[in-house]
Order: C-alpha cells, then structure tokens, then sequence
C-alpha cells in the first residue's frame, strides 16, 4: 500500500510476473485524508497476447493507517463513454456555476 499519492499507482503483475494492468498517465485531482485520482490505462489481453485500449479509471482513496486504501472506483471503457460524460458535464456546469454564484451572494448578505 502507497503511503503518498505520488506512490499510487495501478500498474499490477500476476503471481508470474507478467503486467496485466499498465498505468499511461495519472491525474491527482484531489489529495489529502480522502484523494481522488484519475489514471489512463491498459489492460493485458492474454488470449490476444497484446494490449487492449486504452482506458479511463477514477479511484478514491481514503488513507487509514498511514497508507491510502482504495474505497471506490470507476472505469470509462469507452471513448464514446468519455464523450457521454464530458458532453454531460458541460451541460450541467452552468447549473453549478449558477449555484456557485448564488451561495456567494448568500456569504455577503
């Protein structure tokens, strides 16, 4: 178990030694007691002996004990997922800017 985030990773190997998970790229977008990471990755096909596409996966680690635990995950296996969500979340971010606004002038008053 990682002790940092900058220790977390995804990459993992079987009994024997061969890489089935390989982490690309990672992404800490929060960090602290609960830190949520996004990793680009890959996974080993055995049957086809190469790797498959690449992949989205959104981790939320919570560190208990000194080492950070994974408490849930979420795998885009998709580009047309991805595309899903982004395009999702851009419709809804005038809602939360609206609402981001609101709140402040709500402090002020």
């Amino acid at each position: 178990m990682a002790e940092t985030v900058d220790e977390i990773t995804i990459d993992w190997k079987d009994e024997n030694g061969q890489q089935l998970v390989r982490q690309l790229k990672k992404e800490v977008l929060t960090s602290g007691a609960w830190s949520t990471i996004m990793f680009l990755y890959q996974d080993f096909d055995k049957k086809a002996a190469n790797w498959g596409p690449q992949k989205i996966r959104v981790v939320r680690y919570q560190k208990r004990g000194g080492k950070y635990i994974p408490q849930s995950k979420f795998n885009i296996s998709s580009a047309k997922q991805a595309r899903q969500i982004i395009e999702n979340i851009q419709n809804w971010l005038p809602e939360m800017d609206d609402q981001d606004s609101s709140e402040d002038l709500k402090k002020i008053e």
